[in-house]
């Protein structure tokens, strides 16, 4: 298993459901939350170990949300 964590705009609950609906989709996503009372509104999705960061990222952002890696 994989934990990916990002810094995001995602900051509403409306803005949160379509990403939840994006990965329902994919057999691989293990977990998924967004802290919507972060300042960062972090992305955190724990994954299988075939899942890769660019395909996270890139569906984030298809979605048109920004989605940045933190730093530990």
């Amino acid at each position: 298993m994989k934990l990916f964590i990002y810094g995001t705009d995602i900051d509403t609950k409306k803005k949160e459901e379509s990403i939840r609906q994006l990965f329902n989709q994919d057999n691989n996503i293990i977990n998924l939350s967004i802290d919507l009372e972060d300042v960062d509104n972090v992305l955190r999705i724990e994954a299988t170990d075939i899942t890769k960061e660019a395909d996270i990222i890139n569906k984030v952002k298809e979605k048109g949300f920004n989605c940045m890696e933190l730093a530990d």
